[in-house]
């Protein structure tokens, strides 16, 4: 579809479902402590009495007029985070949290992921987005900072998506979006209740050519939750998931020259490797919540899971200890489950809750590689079966010393085995395994100085195991090498913090502050990519950082939000690359400011303004490179129109209002300066809501 072409269909669908009268939308309350946060205690608790940095987005920020192709779309509002590659789907989304997850060049690192309290991120710590229903999310709760005192290996940083609940009055929901670089979406989504069972099913399939050559993608999601009410005191969740995409292709990362001769062009290489993933996944998990009494209460969950990959990477001629063997081919099985228990009471005379909890997660992929014969996959180079087990135990204790003032203590310990079984003897048995056990500990102290504000002030830790592709060097010809020739060691966190948040103005406006202090010891760091593969080292790092949101509702009808990153990250000591001693570490801006204004009109129509500006960060370790800052900006703006028990919504949404030039992702490190993917200039999609 032509940009033009788009164009006059996109603003046919809004101009034709603006000519009849429309309904008002649904007013919110900007006073989030009263917002109850499952994620951020492993239990039900109110957001403001938390000692940690957490943030909240919901279900119209999620969807309301969205493009929905990432998670970023709706949580660029939240303080701390940085993400890029929305446009790369072969290469997954890029999330970073305080700087956790920056060092990846595809996926995320260093953040659990979680859909409707099911683990997305993987036992060896990998995590994905391109399984994740944004078209049917209810909100996304994210945890800042440190976490592994609750969740474990990995945590960074908490991610968790929930599905919308069952509606007791059943309904079905299409929406058709269609826009600029061939971009075309259907959704159909149908929920209700049914004496004591509630259900809700999302069905999704998107197809889009992409800005630059060679970077379409065809994916297809459904996702179900299915809750049964067993009784008044107890409920079981299935959650399903299946995803299909039959190809994702990789455009490439290409140098500064390149992207002057031509901002949409693929690099060579990647043409000629047909770059690109495919993929099959499957999801089943269960969650069942328990009552057990007026001041206890127990959640059991399980899940399993299966995925069938294959891509294809831009691998060139014959390197040494490379190779050139670029097709990458698993099967997957993940599967765990684990249990909550809380007890509410009295701890020496003073109101007290008491939590307890385990989890459990297994991985097993059988992984092969394959010679890359201009694109099509040649004799098999690498053949072994990668085992991942985790077991975590924690206990988290919540005592109230005063009205106004609450300690809360909590510790994990942490076991995590990973191992590899190498069934291609060619080049040796390199068999091996290795462990690694942690406790982490957190405790923080939370003072209400009213019923709409806090304070507080934390220690909290994290742990973070390399994954299965972090382990391994050019010299071992890409295979895992474990035991005592790791290459890497396990990355330890400490963070110290302090913050302030609540509401003030009867509750028009809402704030959150956070000033933290952060070593981390062992950084997992990227020092080089050869072969479109990236490779890692430890090294000791400071972070330094101030994160601040205010939302404000300014009229009854106009609302605006402004959040706030300061990120002073840097190297304290590389024993691999002492150069890069004082340096930023790379992939994270110093600053990061975002401006959002919504206005709901009397008559049900909405308009929402957004821009971000993002401050320059450096591509390499050793801050040679360095990317210029830029300003992004998006308009958004729809209506909704009700007839009897139908209501139509048409929107329409203009990304890069100001045709800004910048990058959509910057791959760190990147051999032979390769590291630019080109965003899209300014284009334009629309589409509409009918529900019945």
């Amino acid at each position: 579809m032509t940009h033009r072409k788009c164009l006059a269909t996109s603003i046919a669908l809004v101009v034709a479902g603006m000519a009849t009268p429309a309904i008002a939308q649904d007013e919110q309350s900007a006073n989030r402590l009263e917002e109850l946060v499952v994620i951020g205690s492993r239990s039900e608790q109110q957001l403001g009495t938390i000692p940690a940095g957490i943030s909240v987005v919901n279900m119209d920020d999620i969807q309301l007029g969205r493009q929905e192709l990432g998670l970023d779309e709706s949580l660029v509002r939240v303080p701390g985070l940085f993400m890029q590659n929305r446009y790369n789907f072969s290469q997954d989304l890029r999330v970073s949290i305080r700087g956790f997850g920056a060092r990846a060049n595809f996926g995320m690192r260093g953040i659990k992921v979680f859909a409707d309290g099911i683990p997305v991120t993987l036992a060896d710590g990998q995590s994905g987005t391109d399984d994740l229903d944004i078209g049917s999310a209810q909100s996304v709760e994210v945890i800042r900072g440190p976490s592994s005192a609750l969740y474990g290996t990995s945590s960074g940083g908490v991610i968790s998506l929930t599905t919308e609940e069952p509606t007791e009055e059943p309904f079905v929901e299409t929406k058709l979006t269609a826009g600029d670089f061939g971009h075309q979406r259907v959704q159909v989504k149908a929920g209700g209740q049914t004496g004591r069972l509630g259900y809700l099913v999302n069905v999704s399939h998107l197809e889009m050519d992409g800005y630059r050559d060679f970077s379409g993608v065809q994916h297809s999601l459904i996702n179900s939750k299915f809750r049964y009410d067993i009784d008044a005191d107890s409920d079981l969740q299935i959650i399903a998931n299946a995803v299909n995409s039959p190809y994702a292709y990789d455009s490439g990362g290409v140098t500064l020259a390149d992207v002057a001769a031509d901002r949409t062009g693929a690099q060579s290489r990647n043409l000629s490797s047909n770059a690109g993933e495919a993929f099959d996944q499957q999801r089943l998990g269960a969650v069942y919540n328990r009552r057990l009494d007026s001041s206890s209460d127990l959640t059991v969950r399980a899940y399993t899971a299966w995925k069938d990959f294959e891509s294809f990477l831009p691998i060139g001629t014959h390197i040494p200890f490379v190779g050139d063997d670029g097709v990458v081919a698993f099967d997957r099985h993940f599967f765990g489950g684990g249990f909550s228990y809380t007890k509410r009471g009295e701890l020496g005379g003073l109101p007290n809750r008491f939590t307890v909890g385990a989890d459990a997660d297994y991985q097993r992929d059988d992984r092969q590689r394959f010679l890359n014969n201009a694109g099509v996959k040649g004799t098999l180079t690498f053949n072994q079966e990668e085992e991942a087990e985790a077991l975590g135990l924690y206990v988290r204790n919540e005592t109230s010393l005063t009205d106004a003032l609450a300690l809360t203590v909590g510790g994990r310990y942490d076991n995590v085995d990973l191992s590899v079984n190498d069934l291609y003897l060619a080049n040796q048995d390199q068999s091996a395994s290795i462990e690694f056990t942690e406790f982490s500990p957190s405790v923080g102290l939370v003072l209400r100085t009213n019923d709409q504000t806090s304070l507080y002030a934390n220690y909290s830790s994290s742990f973070e195991t390399p994954t299965f592709t972090e382990l391994g060097g050019p010299a071992q010809n890409f295979t895992v090498s474990l035991g005592g020739f790791s290459n890497v060691n396990a990355q330890k966190a400490d963070s110290f913090e302090i913050g302030a948040k609540g509401t003030v103005a009867d509750g028009d406006v809402y704030f959150d502050v956070a000033l933290f202090t952060m070593d981390v010891e062992d950084e997992i760091v990227n020092v080089s990519s050869i072969a479109n593969r990236a490779f890692f080292e430890n090294a000791d790092t400071d972070r330094r950082g101030l994160e601040t949101q205010i939302q404000a509702q300014l009229t009854d009808n106009f609302e605006a939000v402004v959040a706030y990153t300061y990120s002073n990250f840097e190297f304290e000591s590389f024993q691999g690359n002492p150069a890069a001693v004082g340096q930023a570490i790379p992939g994270i801006p110093e600053h990061q400011l975002y401006l959002e204004l919504s206005y709901d009109f009397s008559n049900g129509a909405y308009v929402v303004w957004d821009a971000q500006n993002v401050g320059e960060f450096t591509v390499d370790n050793a801050g040679t490179e360095k990317t210029d800052s830029y300003l992004v900006s998006n308009l958004r703006f729809g209506n909704s129109y009700e007839w009897g028990s139908t209501t139509i919504a048409p929107f329409l949404g203009i990304n890069n209002l100001f045709d800004e030039e910048y990058f959509s992702n910057v791959r760190t490190n990147a051999f032979g300066g390769r590291a630019y993917e080109p965003a899209p200039d300014r284009h334009i999609y629309g589409g509409f809501t009918a529900r019945f």
